[in-house]
């Protein structure tokens, strides 16, 4: 009967977690401006991508590490990664009015993205790359980490390589346009593929900040689980 009633709860628990939005999409191409668009609705829970965090893991600066040699840090940035966006996703609302909870990139991302990107380009050897998938495997089974929405802001490299460029953070001061490219790429095969697992809105980002705005607001009421039922 215990064992019943745990059951029970742990679904309740599932069936009122947020509506899930993932905001997507390459360095520059305006997840965090996206994000803020939405500062104006009470019921957002949002979360920026947790760079200070990444720059400051009990001394090292894993961002910094990671763009000066990713052939020796992408084992350590992608496992280190892939506990920060668990711990966003999967935390409860900050309080009960939330109905919608909105991060810049998932743990989906990670793996279907960036790991696999660091495995095709050699960053990452086989047993370290067999490590990650495991970590992910063992999430995605035993952790609800289910997306609801994916907003894809979809860039050209070229003009997120000039945003990156103009903002000058100092450990993207290293980052080529290959490597943009190939980001872009891999963002490419993973929406376009079944292991998406969920809706993904497009939105063109090459446009100027304006027209995202208004696309934000034309879709705002599906951004916001509009229809959505638990």
């Amino acid at each position: 009967m215990s064992n019943m009633k745990s059951i029970t709860n742990a679904a309740r628990a599932v069936q009122k977690r947020p509506f899930r939005v993932s905001i997507e999409g390459n360095i520059g191409s305006g997840k965090s401006t996206c994000i803020k668009f939405f500062d104006k609705y009470p019921n957002v829970e949002k979360h920026g991508e947790p760079l200070d965090e990444w720059r400051n893991v009990r001394g090292h600066n894993l961002l910094g590490l990671l763009y000066s040699d990713m052939n020796k840090w992408s084992f350590a940035f992608q496992h280190y990664v892939h506990l920060s966006r668990l711990k966003i996703q999967t935390s409860q609302p900050c309080n009960s009015n939330i109905t919608v909870k909105m991060f810049e990139r998932s743990v989906q991302n990670s793996r279907h993205c960036f790991v696999e990107n660091a495995k095709k380009q050699n960053f990452l050897e086989d047993p370290e790359y067999q490590t990650l998938l495991a970590w992910f495997d063992y999430s995605e089974k035993h952790l609800d980490i289910n997306l609801d929405l994916i907003v894809y802001l979809r860039t050209t490299p070229e003009t997120v390589y000039e945003r990156m460029m103009k903002r000058g953070r100092a450990e993207e001061s290293e980052v080529p346009l290959d490597y943009l490219k190939q980001v872009h790429e891999s963002y490419e095969n993973w929406l376009n593929s079944p292991d998406v697992g969920c809706e993904v809105l497009t939105i063109d980002a090459d446009r100027g900040l304006a027209c995202v705005k208004e696309d934000l607001e034309r879709y705002s009421y599906k951004i916001l689980g509009g229809n959505h039922t638990n």
